[in-house]
C-alpha cells in the first residue's frame, strides 16, 4: 500500500484508507475510528500522493514534507500540536520546509499536515513515505 490508497475527504475529519471500489464511488475506512463509509463522486476527495505544498520555487509533494517531519521527529509524534498557536505552527514548518510560501500555505494547512502525520504515525503507516519516494525516483529515471 502507498499514499495512493490514503484519502482526505472534504468535510470529514482525519484520513481514510481506500477499501473497495463500488459502482458509484468507493468504500473508505476511517483511520480515526475504523468506521467504513460509502463515498460518492459528489464528495471532494484528495489522494495524499497527489497533494503538494507550495514553496517559493516549486510545489513539494506531501510525502516529501511528511518524510522531513518524520526525520525531524525520529518517527515519533510531532513535537507541536495542531492546536498550537499560528506562530508556533509556522515556526515549526519553517524548520521543516524553510522556503514554503507563506502567502499560499495557511496555518490551517499546517495544522492539517501535522494531524495527517500524527495519524499516519499512530497507525504505523510512515513506511508508506519510503514507498512513495522510491516510486517517484523510478518515475524520474524513465
Amino acid at each position: 500500500m502507498s499514499l495512493e490508497k490514503v484519502l482526505a475527504i472534504s468535510g470529514k475529519p482525519g484520513l481514510y484508507k481506500l477499501v473497495a471500489q463500488t459502482r458509484g464511488g468507493f468504500v473508505a475506512q476511517s483511520l480515526i475510528d475504523n468506521k467504513r463509509i460509502s463515498v460518492t463522486m459528489q464528495n471532494n476527495v484528495s489522494v495524499l500522493s497527489e497533494i503538494a505544498i507550495y514553496t517559493l520555487e516549486e510545489e513539494v509533494p506531501l510525502h516529501v514534507v511528511l518524510k522531513k517531519i518524520k526525520d525531524k521527529e525520529n518517527g515519533e509524534i510531532a513535537s507541536v500540536k495542531p492546536k498550537d498557536s499560528k506562530d508556533k505552527l509556522e515556526e515549526y514548518f519553517f524548520d521543516i520546509l524553510p522556503n514554503y510560501d507563506e502567502d499560499r500555505v495557511y496555518a490551517s494547512d499546517i495544522k492539517k499536515v501535522i494531524q495527517w502525520y500524527n495519524l499516519l504515525q499512530k497507525h504505523n503507516m510512515l513506511d508508506l513515505l519510503e514507498v512513495d519516494a522510491k516510486e517517484e525516483a523510478t518515475d524520474e529515471e524513465e
